[in-house]
C-alpha cells in the first residue's frame, strides 16, 4: 500500500518541484496538494507542466485536512510552518522545507529571521553529513537545509572533520538563480532587471542560511566555525554555484584534500568529486538531487577551493526533502530520484 503524502505550500517552486518529484515515486502517493491563496483552482491552472494532477484541486492550508496522511511535505515561507507544525499529531511524519525547525539557538532565528515562531528544532536532514543518515532514519519531524548552506557544507565539512583547515576562516562566494528567491512577484527577481546581470545582496553577513551553517559545521568541527558569505543572483532560473575558500593549516597535498573528500562521499548516491580538472557546472545538476565538487589549493595563499554546484529546486530544496522522507520510511535514499540532468 503507497504511502500517503501531501504537499503543503504546492503552489510556489519548492512545492511544484516535490510534485514533480512525487508523480514519480514508486511508495509515496500524492493524495493531497494544498496551497492557502490558490485553494480551489486546480492545479495545472497554476502549473502546466504538472500533467499527472490535472484532475486534482489545491486544497486549503490547515491542520485538519492534513491530519489522515501519512508523510507531509510543508514548502511554505519561513516563519509560516511552526504555528501549522504545532496542530500536528506528534507521530505524524513531517518533512519542513522551510526555516522554522532548523536552528537550535532562538536567537538565531531573531537575528536573521525576525521573532522567534517558538518553533521547537528537528533533526537537521542533510544527509551526508557525518552521522546524520542514521539520525534521519528515526527521526518523525525533520528540518530540510536551505540550498545555498547544503552547497557550503557539503563543501567545508570534509575538510573540517579531518582537521586540514582553520574553523575561524570559511569565506563563500555563491550565485543563485531566481527560483531561489521564491515565486512570489519582486521587481528585483523580474526578468528585465535579471538577464544580462548579475548582482550581490545581503552582504555582510546578513543572509539566513549563515546561521545554520554555522551551527551544524561548528559541531562538526567542535568549535566554533566563522562564515563570510556573499551570495549573488544570477541571471538564470535554477542552480547554484558556490565557490569556498579554506585556510589550510600547514602543509597539506592536494591529493590529502581529495582523500577527505573522497572518505566523505564515495558511499554518496548523489554528492561526487570531480576527476581532476573538470570543473562543476549548474547546467550538470538541473532537475537532479546532485551535487558536484572540484578542490584546488591556492599555495601562495596556502588556501583550498572548494567549488560546488547544485540544483537550488532539487537537493537546495525537494529533491532533498524526498531523499531524506525515504530514509524516514527505510527505503533507499536515491529511489524515486534522479542524477540525470535536464540540460541544456
Amino acid at each position: 500500500m503507497a504511502t500517503r503524502v501531501g504537499v503543503v505550500g504546492a503552489s510556489g517552486y519548492g512545492g511544484a518541484e516535490l510534485l514533480r518529484i512525487l508523480a514519480g515515486h514508486p511508495e509515496f502517493e500524492v493524495v493531497l496538494a494544498a496551497a492557502g491563496s490558490n485553494a480551489g483552482e486546480q492545479i495545472t491552472a497554476v502549473h502546466p507542466g504538472l500533467l499527472p494532477y490535472a484532475n486534482m484541486v489545491f486544497a486549503p492550508t490547515n491542520a485538519e485536512v492534513l491530519a489522515d496522511l501519512d508523510l507531509v511535505f510543508l514548502a511554505l515561507p519561513h516563519g509560516q510552518s511552526a504555528e501549522l507544525t504545532a496542530a500536528l499529531a506528534p507521530s505524524q511524519r513531517v518533512v519542513d522545507l522551510g526555516a522554522d525547525h532548523r536552528l537550535r539557538d532562538p536567537a538565531d532565528w531573531d537575528k536573521f529571521y525576525g521573532p522567534h515562531p517558538a518553533a521547537e528544532p528537528w533533526t537537521y536532514g542533510l544527509p551526508e553529513l557525518p552521522g546524520r543518515t542514521a539520525e534521519i532514519a528515526t527521526a518523525i519531524k525533520v528540518a530540510n537545509p536551505g540550498c545555498y548552506a547544503t552547497a557550503i557544507q557539503l563543501s567545508a565539512a570534509p575538510l573540517l572533520a579531518a582537521g586540514l583547515v582553520e574553523s575561524a576562516d570559511v569565506v563563500v562566494v555563491a550565485a543563485s538563480g531566481t527560483s531561489g528567491a521564491g515565486r512570489k512577484a519582486a521587481i528585483a527577481t523580474s526578468a528585465t532587471e535579471v538577464m544580462g546581470s548579475m548582482s550581490a545582496y545581503k552582504v555582510g553577513g546578513t543572509h539566513q542560511h549563515i546561521a545554520e551553517v554555522s551551527q551544524e559545521l561548528s559541531a562538526i568541527a567542535h568549535t566554533k566555525v566563522g562564515v563570510s558569505f556573499t551570495p549573488m543572483l544570477a541571471p538564470m532560473p535554477r542552480g547554484i554555484l558556490a565557490s569556498t575558500t579554506l585556510r589550510l593549516i600547514g602543509e597539506v597535498s592536494l591529493e590529502r584534500v581529495r582523500d577527505a573528500f573522497g572518505a566523505s562521499y564515495d558511499d554518496s548516491s548523489f554528492v561526487h568529486l570531480l576527476p581532476k580538472g573538470q570543473w562543476p557546472t549548474t547546467g550538470a545538476t538541473a532537475g537532479t538531487n546532485c551535487v558536484y565538487l572540484q578542490v584546488a589549493i591556492d599555495d601562495e595563499a596556502n588556501r583550498v577551493i572548494v567549488v560546488a554546484a547544485i540544483d537550488n529546486l532539487g537537493k537546495g530544496a525537494a529533491g532533498q526533502a524526498v531523499q531524506n522522507a525515504n530514509l524516514m520510511f527505510g527505503l533507499q535514499p536515491d529511489l524515486g530520484l534522479t542524477t540525470m540532468a535536464v540540460a541544456p
